[in-house]
């Protein structure tokens, strides 16, 4: 295995047209589509980074700002933000551009959490990742953050247990 590797390592890029068949009755992108080519976008990213078989784990908040319209150029840009014991946060940014028009515009941002499998399909330890950039070093140190309120509100860590994000509440 191989010891660390970068973010962007794991930089995926993934556009679709959008086509009437993924459009909602207003001529939107629907919002579950959307959720599956990102949950794709993302899982390549994680593979990339530890090179076997990925599950998803948890989707944080996603927030539909702009719609994506029929017709439009969509564009998914997927890279780890920080690796754990067995699973990755990814970071997505979503956008859409009306190629007639030569507008490009940020339509999401998600984080979506993977777990790297072995053949018999158990949770195996990935590589440990070193950010490069200032902002990767950014969402890196955000990621743990981000990890123990995952697992406060999924009731797998108690709150007084994430040192982290308590301490972005409580002043000791």
């Amino acid at each position: 295995m191989v010891k660390e590797k970068s973010p962007e390592d794991t930089h995926v890029v993934m556009s679709e047209l959008v086509l009437p068949n993924d459009t909602n009755t207003l001529g939107n992108l629907m919002g579950g589509r959307l959720m599956h080519w990102m949950d794709i976008a993302a899982a390549i990213a994680a593979q990339k980074h530890c090179n076997c078989p990925v599950v998803t784990a948890s989707v944080d908040n996603v927030s539909f700002n702009n719609p994506i319209k029929l017709g439009n150029l969509l564009t998914i840009e997927a890279k780890l933000t920080r690796s754990f014991n067995t699973s990755m946060e990814v970071y997505l940014q979503v956008w859409g551009e009306d190629l007639s028009a030569q507008y490009k515009y940020l339509t999401n941002e998600a984080y979506l959490t993977f777990v790297a499998l072995d053949p018999n399909g158990r949770p195996r330890k990935v590589p440990a990742i070193k950010p490069v950039t200032e902002e990767e070093q950014h969402r890196y140190d955000g990621a743990l953050r981000r990890r123990q309120l995952r697992l406060v509100l999924g009731g797998r860590m108690k709150a007084e247990d994430a040192g982290e994000l308590k301490a972005l509440f409580i002043k000791e």
